[in-house]
C-alpha cells in the first residue's frame, strides 16, 4: 500500500519566515540539517529562486538580492517542529557586532563617552607603566662590551 506524501519547495518555506531579511541564514540552517540527515531533500536541477533578503554593497547605498539553488522536501511532523523552532530563533533581533565608535554614536548615545575615556585613560596608563618598567630594568644593567674590529692583513 502506497502512502501518499507531500512534497514542498525550500523556496515555499523560506516565504513562510517570520524575519524574511535572515532568508539566508535559514537556507544554510535547512542545508546543514539535509547534510546531518535530519531529513530528506533533493536539488531540482533547472531551478532556482531569490531570497527575500535585501544585501547592501559596502560603501554604497546599493542593494542587491541573492538567488539559491532549488531544493524540494517531505513535508513531516518531524520537519515542522524543526521549522518552528528555527523561525523562532531567526526572528529574534540579532544583537549585531560591536558598534563603531564615531561621533555620531556618541551624540545618539549608542556608545557611552564616559565608559569609553575611562577605557582609554586605563590604556594609557598601561602602555606608560611598561615603557617606566623597561626603562628601569634596562637601566640597572650595564652596557656589553662592543666587540672591537679586527685588524686584517694585506
Amino acid at each position: 500500500m502506497f502512502s501518499i506524501v507531500s512534497y514542498l519547495k525550500l523556496s515555499e518555506q523560506v516565504a513562510k519566515l517570520a524575519n524574511p531579511q535572515r532568508s539566508d541564514a535559514f537556507v544554510k540552517a535547512f542545508k546543514e540539517s539535509v547534510r546531518e540527515g535530519q531529513f530528506e531533500a533533493a536539488y531540482i536541477n533547472t531551478e532556482r529562486f531569490q531570497l527575500p533578503k535585501e544585501f547592501s554593497r559596502r560603501n554604497s547605498d546599493e542593494t542587491y538580492n541573492r538567488t539559491v539553488r532549488e531544493m524540494i522536501f517531505e513535508a513531516s511532523p518531524e520537519f515542522d517542529a524543526w521549522f518552528d523552532e528555527v523561525n523562532r530563533g531567526l526572528a529574534a533581533n540579532r544583537t549585531g557586532g560591536k558598534i563603531k565608535t564615531s561621533v555620531e554614536s556618541i551624540n545618539a548615545g549608542l556608545v557611552d563617552f564616559k565608559a569609553l575615556a575611562a577605557e582609554t585613560r586605563q590604556k594609557m596608563q598601561a602602555s606608560h607603566d611598561k615603557g617606566q618598567q623597561l626603562g628601569r630594568s634596562r637601566a640597572g644593567r650595564k652596557a656589553a662590551p662592543k666587540a672591537t674590529a679586527k685588524k686584517t692583513k694585506k
